[in-house]
């Protein structure tokens, strides 16, 4: 008998692996020029020398996580004066957490309570002279950690008072504007060069998903790779958008037992592949900053005391006001709502908004 279980070879994928968002290709298309600056920023490392701080910024899925890791693996393979260490401020959200991390990728043993930061610090900078290497941290998402105080940016500056050779940053982020607030004297001393990511056009992105494709698909039916690139461009231009579209039109291709990949099942998924980013950012919020999003998608509308009135109501233990208006900060930061400022009698009202 045979079972619905059974493990054949896939007539429609070659490596299916190479569709997800977190797979990392040997080349990337379209981002050379933008590889090249953060290597450069980065190569005074190898040197023992101070390195050159780095802001990237620009639109979802415009290639600034992958080129800062296709970097940092190229540095990890070629350099043995350097030591890359990713974080991501969404997992890592205060300075404990971030040298906790850091102190982790050096095979330092933290205990997990009772260990306060200078202590962690003292052992990062031990370990760091050990190593003789050069230190590279990149902060992914880093508004949230800006958000929440500038802390942890000043922690990792502490470091370069004691090593002879600097930390070099690399900071990333959506927001152009995640440092304007930031105490200038920190700002002055991150010394950061901003690098801009602009959004892919059609061309560039067909050129992107056309490289996934050769390795991910036997057979794929003309016209499937600028179906999955258009509606990627409509998204925002973000690649993870197209990668999703070739990587549901291949299964379903599989399931009907296709021996290709055509236009018309990619067409048949479009309608349910939606901007990635958004559902990311409600996958990471907590569960008070859920409740408040689904209350704006059911009311659409609401002034932020009506909002915080019904969040209460929904919840057994709510938040203070203060507690909440933190939380309605963030979501604005983090870009799911709008707030729109109103001016009366009795002063200024704030109405709330979904923004996504």
């Amino acid at each position: 008998m045979n079972s619905i279980f059974s493990v054949e070879e896939s007539k429609i994928f070659k490596n299916e692996e190479v569709l997800f968002p977190e797979y990392l290709p040997e080349l990337l298309p379209h981002r050379e020029d933008k590889i090249k600056q953060l290597a450069n920023n980065i190569f005074p490392v190898s040197r023992g020398r101070k390195a050159q701080n780095t802001f990237l910024f620009g639109s979802p899925g415009t290639g600034k996580t992958a080129t800062t890791k296709f970097v940092f693996r190229e540095f990890e393979e070629f350099s043995e004066r350097v030591k890359t260490i990713y974080i991501n401020c969404w997992d890592y959200k205060s300075a404990h957490a971030i040298l906790s991390k850091i102190a982790y990728e050096l095979e330092v043993f933290v205990q997990r309570r009772g260990m306060s930061k200078d202590e962690i610090l003292e052992k990062l900078i031990e370990a760091c002279k050990k190593t003789n290497k050069g230190l590279v941290v990149c902060l992914d998402e880093v508004d949230q950690l800006v958000f929440r105080g500038e802390e942890a940016l000043y922690d990792l500056l502490r470091i370069n008072q004691y090593m002879q050779n600097p930390v070099c940053l690399v900071f990333i982020s959506n927001n152009p504007n995640v440092f304007v607030d930031v105490e200038p004297r920190i700002k002055s001393s991150l010394g950061i060069e901003e690098v801009e990511f602009k959004p892919y056009s059609l061309e560039e992105m067909k050129d992107i998903l056309q490289e996934r494709v050769k390795l991910a698909f036997h057979s794929v039916e003309d016209g499937v790779v600028l179906l999955a690139a258009n509606h990627a461009v409509k998204s925002g231009s973000d690649v993870r958008v197209g990668l999703e579209c070739l990587l549901r039109a291949g299964r379903l291709a599989e399931q009907e037992n296709s021996n290709k990949v055509k236009v018309e099942h990619v067409k048949r998924i479009l309608s349910s592949i939606k901007p990635v980013k958004p559902r990311i950012l409600k996958e990471r919020i907590s569960e008070d900053e859920r409740v408040v999003l689904e209350i704006l998608e059911e009311k659409k509308e609401l002034f932020s005391v009506e909002l915080y009135r019904e969040y209460c109501d929904r919840v057994g233990s709510p938040i203070s006001e203060r507690a909440f208006r933190d939380l309605i900060n963030h979501l604005k930061e983090t870009g799911l709502i709008r707030i729109k400022k109103l001016k009366g009698v009795k002063g200024r009202a704030r109405i709330i908004t979904p923004k996504l």
